[in-house]
């Protein structure tokens, strides 16, 4: 039997940690293991290998949980832009564009009005901000040049990594020396004015490694046309001629990343820096707006020290991470566009607002987290992890600029939305503050068992305790039985329970025209069950599939108020889901490539009938690379994405399913050390739209953007990149 062991040294850096568990396994009789590690070095750099689903790095196929992992080389391969692109490749994984907010990652049909059941890292550090759970508002995507690979999780992943590891975990793991073969610099143009600029650099200084990457981007983005909008709706109401539509959308972006990353003999460091600039999409109460404009900074940076001095069979690390974002409003945000009489008609309240509703919330985020993670292997075949952890968070300076407030009439009822005697004053440090300066603290304790009690099995049982200081306690444990009958054949049987804690708008959010909070929300949780099968059916052909069903509690939304025309977070109660996922990978030569994957997902709310809508219940993925002579690379993607169904309470059709197609050529040293690639995205312009609000009945009958919202139609991008 190959004994990886005696050639630990050898192996690439970022392989190194998978040998601890490869071990475990050989070290069993040689007459018991079937070959299942029988493997050469130059097979065990070909695996793909996934960290989340456990904390040891795992073969895909046998880690504890249904895992993809996407390399450098496959963002290259697919052609991509942005993190967005990458994501909608993923099974069972849906990317909703909407204009007005961030992107929604939809994993198995969990959606809600910001998707903060989807927990989102940076090198193993969750980048979740307390404002809403999501990234941030002003996310603006994370342009590729700087990413290694993209780990992703569907499923809980809370009984590890804690809130809002819900539907899934999605790790974003940035470039370090390793990852950089060669310094390179490029430059990218294309559709609707795009412009991209990057440099990706590698070094070594003083026994430490060093990877440095940077990159500018600047598009106009794509021209979809909102036909209607909410303003269209209040002026047939009002007798106001206020709204912009139908009229394109403002998507204008300017982006900015800077990635760091030191590796010494024991420690790591990581140092990010995001600069993002961008328009208001088609408002942010659904009213077009082309002048808003806001500008948001965020700084992450972490360090992970590895003890080295220890008892036998004993690792310690210590990791330490801060978080900085700011959201800061450039160009007065018209939530309602200019002669605008809201919800008044025009002959009661005239000219209410001849400069449209202006609100301008600011405000400045900081976190701090700080983690103990032991690892044992003294016993005979067991792993055990321990760990601790201490998260702090605060949301300060948080002012608005606004020249609407509440009134009242003479029976009492609120009038929302009602112009300020002085027009737009600062309302910091009042009630009338869109939300209230708040933090958040909490402890956290988690162990993890990794037992091989059989050449062919694997259990992996864990439990995690957190304690918030604003809602009390939580505890999510996980089982995953893992069956590795020969080495070409896995079985896994898999239970986790997760939560998401409510954000601090979905509890505190006061005087918000758009969403309130609701101080009495509990947290969400979810308990998911999946069954998963792997098999090699031979060396050129490979698949998965599993079936998967969870059952949501306390799930929170967002439900229109009468009383002050806004909507407020509610726990609404039960949600069921089902579904099937099955990927294949074909080498049909030694240069050809296919790639392919089905999904199928439902969900139905339990309390109010109807799905959850707003993602699509098919989809299916194809993509073949054809690499000719090492030189040229030839990609072709299709990405059939199936109708969306709506919500309960929204009684428009579906929206229609859509295909796309791309194209990717790759050329290599067309001159001495530069490549040349060639982009064309939905190469014969489908039309893709992204579900829309319904509509807030009994008070409106009709959506305040009825068509949905327009996607990007065909576009083309060149790129030059060149080694030096």
């Amino acid at each position: 039997m190959f004994s990886i062991t005696n050639n630990v040294h050898s192996l690439p850096h970022h392989y190194k940690p998978l040998t601890l568990l490869i071990c475990l396994w050989t070290s069993m009789p040689s007459h018991a293991s079937n070959g299942l590690w029988d493997m050469s070095l130059e097979e065990l750099g070909k695996i793909r290998v996934s960290t989340l689903a456990s904390g040891t790095a795992t073969p895909l196929d046998k880690a504890a949980a249904i895992a993809t992992v996407i390399t450098a080389e496959d963002i290259e391969a697919m052609g991509a832009r942005d993190i967005d692109e990458v994501l909608e490749t993923v099974p069972g994984l849906h990317v909703g564009r909407l204009p007005f907010t961030p992107p929604k990652y939809n994993i198995r049909g969990i959606t809600s009005t910001h998707t903060p059941q989807t927990l989102m890292m940076v090198n193993g550090i969750p980048i979740s901000s307390l404002y809403i759970g999501h990234p941030s508002l002003a996310w603006g995507g994370f342009p590729i040049q700087a990413i290694s690979r993209i780990e992703v999780i569907r499923g809980p992943g809370s009984a590890l990594y804690g809130a809002d590891a819900f539907a899934g975990v999605i790790n974003i793991v940035t470039k370090s020396y390793n990852d950089i073969p060669e310094n390179r610099a490029g430059i990218q143009y294309g559709s609707f004015n795009t412009a991209n600029a990057w440099v990706n650099y590698g070094t070594r200084h003083d026994n430490t490694d060093i990877g440095l990457s940077l990159e500018y981007n600047t598009s106009d983005s794509f021209k979809g046309i909102v036909t209607e909008d909410a303003q269209t709706l209040l002026d047939s109401l009002t007798g106001s001629k206020a709204s912009l539509a139908p009229h394109k959308m403002n998507m204008a972006r300017d982006l900015f990343e800077a990635r760091l990353q030191l590796d010494g003999q024991n420690w790591n460091y990581h140092l990010g820096y995001q600069n993002r600039r961008y328009g208001e999409g088609a408002g942010i109460a659904q009213a077009v707006d082309m002048q808003g404009r806001y500008i948001s900074d965020r700084v992450n940076t972490d360090l992970t020290y590895t003890w080295q001095q220890l008892p036998k069979n004993f690792k310690l690390n210590t990791r330490m991470s801060y978080y900085y974002h700011s959201q800061q409003a450039v160009k007065d945000n018209l939530l309602y566009p200019a002669g605008s009489n809201s919800v008044y008609p025009v002959n009661v309240f005239p000219n209410l607002f001849p400069n449209g509703v202006i609100g301008n919330p600011e405000y400045r985020e900081e976190q701090a987290r700080f983690n103990l993670d032991g690892e044992f292997n003294g016993f005979n075949n067991h792993i055990v992890r321990v760990g601790a952890g201490f998260f702090w968070g605060d949301i300060y300076e948080v002012t608005e600029q606004k020249n609407f407030g509440t009134s009242f009439a003479p029976d009492g009822t609120p009038l929302p939305l009602f112009p300020r005697p002085n027009g737009r004053e600062e309302v910091a440090d009042t009630p009338e503050i869109f939300l209230p300066e708040k933090g958040r603290t909490n402890y956290s304790i988690y162990a993890q068992d990794e037992w091989l009690f059989d050449p062919q099995w694997v259990l992996t049982t864990g439990i995690r305790y957190d304690n918030y200081s604003d809602f009390g306690d939580t505890i999510n444990p996980r089982l995953a039985l893992v069956w590795a009958s020969s080495q070409d054949t896995t079985a896994k049987l898999l239970y986790g329970r997760a939560f998401r804690a409510p954000s601090i708008s979905e509890l505190f959010a006061t005087s918000n025209p758009v969403t309130l909070g609701n101080a009495n929300l509990t947290p969400e949780s979810i308990d998911t069950y999946e069954l998963a099968f792997n098999h090699k059916l031979s060396s050129t052909l490979s698949y998965s599939s599993n079936i998967f069903y969870y059952q949501i509690d306390d799930f929170i939304v967002f439900e229109f108020n009468p009383v002050t025309f806004a909507k407020q977070a509610q726990n609404t109660g039960q949600v069921e889901g089902h579904g099937f996922e099955h990927e294949m990978t074909y080498y049909a030569t030694n240069a050809l490539k296919l790639i392919g994957h089905y999904a199928y997902q439902t969900s139905k709310d339990k309390v109010n009938g109807g799905t959850l809508g707003e993602t699509p219940n098919h989809d299916l993925y194809l993509r073949s690379e054809w690499d000719m002579n090492d030189k040229y690379l030839v990609v072709s993607q299709v990405n059939w994405i199936g109708e969306q169904k709506r919500m309960y309470n929204d009684e428009r059709p579906p929206v229609a399913s859509y295909t796309t197609v791309d194209f990717t050529v790759v050329a290599k040293n067309v001159i001495k050390g530069v490549n040349a690639k060639l982009m064309l995205k939905n190469a014969f312009n489908a039309d893709v739209r992204e579900a829309s609000q319904p509509a807030l009945k009994p008070f409106y009958q009709k959506a305040f953007v009825p068509n949905d919202y327009p996607q990007a139609g065909r576009s083309v991008y060149g790129e030059l990149s060149y080694k030096f």
